[in-house]
């Protein structure tokens, strides 16, 4: 058993807040040999892009406030060091493997869509060194993440240090169909379930 595949033609959701006062849309998308995962989240008022490999790693990261440039971008070199738009190079990065923002439910299932279903069964759990970016302050932080498989598509996400807990009902692609307590898909892609 594994994730549906997505469709080459593209993949889009809308997410709303739990409240429904907030949405997100979002449009996943193949080109040159790879995906780029676009989100427009109303509550933030921020736009965010992702360019990630076929096998679901992070290459780059830019995130949209309120200029045209963005006001964040990160990437990948080819010795896998993160570096930042200016061209500094970010040891403190070193070792990360995935990038999330706190406001968007796509960001927690990519690592999730990585480890998939076949890798770590029910019951199981893997640590992995992520990117945290708060999109207030722009910063970008190393943090530990504990992501763990609690049933068939139920999957906990538990921040090492502070404890912080998301839980996640993901659909037959591995994208975030609830969270509860924060969002819910709102529309569904064609033949994805809710």
């Amino acid at each position: 058993m594994s994730f549906t595949a997505f469709s080459a033609d593209g993949h889009a959701v809308e997410w709303a807040t739990w409240d429904d006062a907030h949405r997100e849309t979002f449009t996943l998308t193949w080109e040159n040999e790879a995906w780029t995962a676009t989100g427009h989240v109303g509550r933030e008022d921020v736009q965010y892009v992702m360019r990630l490999s076929a096998t679901w790693h992070v290459r780059q990261f830019l995130l949209f406030r309120d200029l045209e440039e963005p006001d964040l971008w990160l990437a990948l070199d080819t010795r896998h060091h993160w570096g930042e738009m200016n061209g500094a190079y970010r040891p403190d990065l070193h070792g990360c493997v995935d990038i999330e923002l706190d406001c968007t439910p796509f960001t927690p299932a990519i690592p999730i869509r990585r480890l998939g279903l076949d890798r770590l069964g029910v019951g199981e759990a893997a640590e992995l060194p992520i990117i945290e970016v708060n999109v207030e302050t722009l910063s970008a932080v190393p943090v530990l993440v504990r992501y763990e498989r609690v049933g068939e598509s139920s999957w906990r996400r538990v921040t090492a240090g502070d404890g912080r807990v998301r839980e996640f009902e993901l659909d037959d692609h591995g994208l975030v169909a609830v969270e509860p307590g924060r969002f819910r898909r709102r529309r569904p892609a064609p033949g994805a379930t809710r």
